[in-house]
């Protein structure tokens, strides 16, 4: 298996589970204060991880200080992207989440976080210009149908379903987040969601307090904290690592895995009820997911000369990293250093990752 799509797989497990976990706390912290402690949660056990990561680095590394293990550090060109992420995805997306799932029963919120997804692919599409072809196109099709019928299902004799549309507007919020991201994709996965994490948890957590929320209890804090760190930190670096494989719409495809994982573990743990809209939602997601992972996209294509950082290994079958290095290496792989692309032109099944960001 391609180690991009593992990345977005694993991070779509680790998402889905904790949307029914999150659920259970709804009735016991207010929504924007649970935002805050899940993001908090994510961003204090990220900063530890890399800070825990830096200390064993320094104490093992040998030979040249120039091609370091891990990926490289934020520049100060990646911030405005990083700082319009955080608005979008770790402010607005968490609040409009816990909102929605207040209002909505959690499993047939975990399926209408697929349209997470469908955004993500229509941004990436018609903004950011990723391609994409008729079997893409008809599996995101799928995908809006089924939202559309779980909406439906949410609609209430008279007034209209504030529920799901809050998490829909959560979705859109996570969309515009994940293209931005996907910008500064090659730098340090766990330095940027650390980042994401303490900025949009300390927001969430002033605009909660003046609100007049109150602050939960111990247990309440740090299953809120366990669930962040899980759900939204540990998901979002391997979510991160996905994109700089991917591109922002495959791992959007991928990623729509996730609320199948979180509806199973709301019937099973919440004993959430359904009907038959929801199997036939159920039914087009899953063969709108089908049709992206059994996707093959391969074409004569030119790359055109480039230089950039990130962590990479010298494979003989990989043609992008054959370059020779100006400074005395040792061999470790994989290794991150500034490096320059020659142009190419080459035919092979590939994805829209940091290296074929191509027109067609």
């Amino acid at each position: 298996m391609h180690q991009g799509v593992l990345f977005a797989l694993l991070a779509a497990a680790l998402f889905g589970a904790s949307t029914p976990f999150a659920k259970l706390l709804v009735g016991q912290v207010s929504p924007v204060m649970l935002a805050g402690l899940l993001y908090l949660g994510s961003g204090l056990g990220l900063s530890l991880w890399y800070a825990l990561r830096h200390r064993i680095q320094q104490g093992i590394r040998q030979g040249s200080p120039r091609a370091q293990a891990s990926d490289g550090a934020l520049n100060k060109a990646d911030l405005p992207w990083l700082a319009a992420a955080i608005l979008c995805g770790g402010v607005g997306g968490p609040v409009l989440l816990m909102l929605g799932l207040s209002l909505t029963p959690a499993s047939s919120a975990s399926l209408l976080l697929n349209m997470e997804g469908v955004l993500t692919a229509g941004l990436a599409w018609f903004v950011f210009k990723e391609n994409f072809d008729r079997r893409i196109a008809l599996g995101m099709l799928l995908i809006v149908l089924a939202g559309v019928l779980l909406s439906w299902q949410q609609v209430p004799e008279f007034g209209v379903p504030w529920g799901p549309l809050a998490i829909l507007a959560a979705c859109l919020c996570w969309a515009i987040d994940n293209n931005l991201t996907r910008r500064i994709s090659a730098s340090d996965a766990v330095q940027i969601t650390a980042i994401k994490g303490m900025v949009a948890g300390l927001v969430n957590l002033a605009l909660a307090l003046l609100l007049g929320a109150s602050v939960p209890g111990f247990t309440s804090i740090g299953a809120a904290a366990l669930i962040g760190f899980c759900g939204y930190g540990v998901s979002l670096v391997l979510f991160v690592l996905a994109l700089r494989h991917l591109g922002s719409a495959r791992t959007g495809a991928y990623f729509s895995v996730a609320p199948f994982i979180g509806a199973a573990i709301s019937l099973l743990v919440l004993h959430d009820t359904v009907g038959g809209l929801f199997w036939l939602a159920t039914g087009l997601m899953a063969l709108g997911i089908w049709l992206h992972l059994t996707e093959s996209h391969q074409h004569q294509h030119t790359h055109e000369e480039t230089e950039h950082a990130h962590s990479h290994r010298h494979a003989p079958h990989d043609p992008h990293h054959q370059h020779q290095h100006d400074f005395e290496w040792d061999g470790r792989e994989p290794h991150n250093h500034p490096h320059r692309h020659l142009p190419i032109s080459h035919s092979h099944a590939h994805y829209p990752d940091i290296h074929h960001r191509h027109g067609h």
